[in-house]
């Protein structure tokens, strides 16, 4: 069995330096495919893989993708202000120049001195979203996260599969004791029948053979059920097929499922004894029931 849900979870994480993330991904039934993609703000260039990446794996479903920063929100470089530097070394001479004329002698600067003055040595914050290297990293695991994505949701159209598949049997084994109780229903309905429309047509006339036949040929169409129950066995063997091929096959599927219910319906309002009827009822209760999950299959 083949059969793909459109329910499934898939995580990711990821990391570049002191930089690292989680992909989250969702997904539940949908008509079509829905996506809705949540970046932190200036990730919106990785937006559009995440979306090729989607739409090249998944082709039905309600699907939430969201990245989450775990650290490295911004990293702190620091720059060297050349200009601000030169100008500190020609105050530092002009303060050493005035002071040899005063008199005073003054300690020389060291390098680490002239970096601790305000200006001189810049820190720089630079963005995740800035890092080259993030964004394609990033960009080269949306790839990943959709391939995941894809085996939870193939996991979970499994069990699908195994439930359907005992859901079509048991709409099979309905159908064979529908036929069963049809047959029996049929034989010991036909001499009452017969003995009814004698007794109405005895009451006005003698009874007219042909019209007699006629009658209970009309009345044995109408209760006919063969009809409903070879479309019913039709419907199992194709569903079977279907949820043991290839593709995303639940429109498909949902369209069978409806066919399967009006067959029922028809069986119910035919049935004319109880017994069939209770096998139409219990037969609409598995449909439902199937079509219920028949609406997560991709």
């Amino acid at each position: 069995m083949t059969l793909i849900s459109m329910t499934g979870f898939a995580d990711l994480t990821g990391g570049v330096g002191d930089v690292t993330w989680v992909w989250e991904a969702r997904s539940v039934n949908g008509r079509g495919l829905d996506l809705r993609i949540r970046l932190p703000e200036g990730f919106e260039t990785v937006e559009a893989a995440v979306r090729a990446a989607m739409t090249g794996t998944l082709s039905r479903g309600s699907v939430t993708i969201g990245l989450r920063l775990l650290r490295g929100a911004s990293t702190a470089i620091p720059r060297l202000n050349e200009a601000a530097l030169e100008a500190a070394i020609r105050a530092a001479e002009t303060a050493s120049d005035v002071a040899a004329r005063l008199g005073l002698g003054l300690a020389p600067m060291s390098a680490a001195d002239l970096l601790t003055l305000r200006g001189v040595l810049e820190t720089e914050l630079v963005l995740p979203s800035q890092n080259a290297e993030v964004i394609a990293t990033l960009t080269a695991e949306t790839v990943a996260l959709a391939t995941r994505l894809r085996d939870a949701r193939a996991g979970e159209g499994a069990a699908l599969g195994r439930l359907i598949a005992a859901q079509l049997d048991r709409i099979a084994v309905l159908v064979e004791a529908a036929r069963s109780t049809a047959e029996a229903r049929a034989a010991r309905s036909g001499t009452l029948l017969r003995a009814r429309v004698e007794a109405v047509l005895a009451a006005t006339a003698a009874v007219d053979e042909a019209r007699l036949a006629q009658e209970l040929a009309l009345i044995a169409v109408k209760a006919d059920v063969t009809e409903e129950l070879d479309r019913l066995e039709a419907h199992v063997a194709a569903a079977r097929q279907l949820i043991a091929g290839e593709g995303p096959v639940g429109r498909k599927l949902d369209f069978l499922t409806q066919e399967f219910n009006r067959e029922a319906n028809t069986l119910c309002s035919k049935a004319g004894a109880s017994d069939l009827t209770a096998i139409g009822l219990e037969m609409k209760v598995v449909i439902d029931q199937m079509r219920e999950q028949v609406q997560n299959v991709e």
